[in-house]
């Protein structure tokens, strides 16, 4: 079970991540957008751009960030962007799976790595 601190910092990854978005252009669609497939952290739109975008962020670093994104997180992030287009009837749009890792090093100061088109689907 997740804790209350660990919840907290995730949502402050995920707003910060909105900001950065909005100052590009974007109108923010969703956050944590449920289904019984996966969840979405951020679904953003700019123009015929629908981004999906994963947020991992961690206290400390002690791995590589960019791993976290496995095959099947992409497989499922994929079945909940389609379901996402479906039910908001968004077609003919392009779509891309960006990744926002944000980490905190041990001064408590935050680095965001943001990542356009981190992984691809065939579509």
């Amino acid at each position: 079970m997740m804790s209350s601190y660990a919840k907290q910092y995730g949502s402050s990854g995920e707003e910060r991540v909105c900001h950065i978005l909005q100052d590009q252009g974007f109108t923010i669609l969703a956050r944590n957008y449920l289904t019984r497939g996966g969840e979405l952290d951020v679904i953003a739109r700019k123009h015929d751009l629908v981004v999906f975008v994963e947020v991992k962020t961690r206290a400390k670093s002690l791995f590589d960030l960019s791993t976290v994104i496995t095959h099947a997180k992409q497989h499922k992030m994929i079945q909940t962007a389609e379901q996402f287009l479906v039910s908001h009837r968004l077609e003919d749009v392009e779509c891309r799976f960006d990744a926002a890792l944000l980490e905190s090093d041990e001064y408590g100061t935050s680095h965001l790595t943001y990542l356009s088109d981190a992984f691809q689907r065939e579509w």
